[in-house]
């Protein structure tokens, strides 16, 4: 009991911390570009995965990666932080944070898909069902939220939003293969070391200013409160709970959480059609993964992100 409850506060943090950043997105994006933003809280997550390693007292377990493992999280480490992270903060960089958020929201219905169709597991029937729902939402998110409100909502911003959710289900699904060859630590501090890597490259040729202090704490917030603790947080109640469901349930807090963020933080309006659109989307996202048996992959840890 003691630890269910130590589980419980974790995964707490983890989606209080979640809940914060679309709005942190947005803040950040008036001072930086999406790739110093991305820049600023890569090198954050990872000095927070290197001191994880210390504590941890894992450094042997990089030590004994083989070359093949090495080249594996090179290209990890391209897929993400750099590609989801730098098309995610572009569909931002468009978009209001009540309608990018939903959207990349909706990655779990895009597993379905690509599990089906490069790892050989039929979406069962009863799926298209819940896979219909998330869409109709995702739908009624981005055609309904600028008439409601009066918005501008850019199309490549929501080609943006969309093409995040599949490039967050491709990694996930890539990763998912791996997962009990390498320590998770290990996996984060080797993915954001490529990352880091290629972004500092990257900066020589894309030019980078980062003379105002706003904009590189803004950075660092996302990098922590984003893309390091609460992944270990999240790993700290998955470790010590009882009942994993229940962990993964309180995720399904964080998207509605992020709604009151936006609109006290930020000052967006939440007009109507965000509200019944996102809760399409998380209705069939539950309904496919806790009323639906198949496809067991993605019933595991699939709604710790975002």
């Amino acid at each position: 009991m003691k630890n269910d409850n130590k589980a419980i506060v974790y995964a707490c943090l983890a989606v209080l911390s979640w809940s914060t950043v679309a709005t942190a997105f947005k803040i950040a994006l008036k001072n930086l570009t999406y790739f110093e933003l991305l820049l600023v809280a890569s090198l954050t997550s990872l000095v927070i995965f290197t001191i994880l390693l210390t504590v941890q007292r894992k450094w042997r377990l990089v030590s004994r990666l083989t070359r093949k493992q090495w080249g594996y999280f090179a290209g990890m480490g391209l897929l993400n932080p750099v590609s989801y992270y730098l098309t995610l903060f572009s569909a931002y960089s468009f978009l209001p944070a009540q309608v990018a958020q939903p959207i990349n929201y909706a990655w779990p219905i895009v597993l379905l898909i690509l599990l089906a169709l490069f790892d050989g597991q039929p979406i069962p029937k009863k799926k298209y069902i819940g896979m219909f729902v998330s869409l109709a939402g995702v739908v009624l998110i981005s055609l309904g939220t600028g008439n409601a409100s009066g918005m501008n909502i850019a199309p490549v911003g929501l080609l943006l939003a969309a093409l995040s959710a599949v490039l967050w289900a491709s990694y996930w699904l890539i990763n998912n293969k791996q997962k009990n060859e390498t320590d998770s630590s290990v996996v984060l501090f080797m993915t954001f070391l490529f990352g880091s890597v290629y972004l500092v490259i990257g900066a020589a040729f894309v030019g980078v200013d980062l003379n105002t202090l706003p904009g590189i704490l803004s950075g660092i917030y996302v990098g922590g409160f984003e893309m390091g603790i609460p992944f270990i947080f999240f790993g700290l109640a998955m470790r010590k709970t009882s009942n994993p469901a229940l962990v993964n349930q309180l995720c399904y807090l964080s998207p509605f959480m992020s709604l009151f963020f936006i609109a006290v933080v930020l000052g967006e309006k939440i007009v109507f059609t965000t509200y019944i659109g996102l809760i399409l989307i998380v209705v069939g996202i539950i309904f496919n993964q806790y009323f639906v048996k198949g496809n067991a992959q993605t019933t595991s840890n699939s709604t710790s992100q975002k």
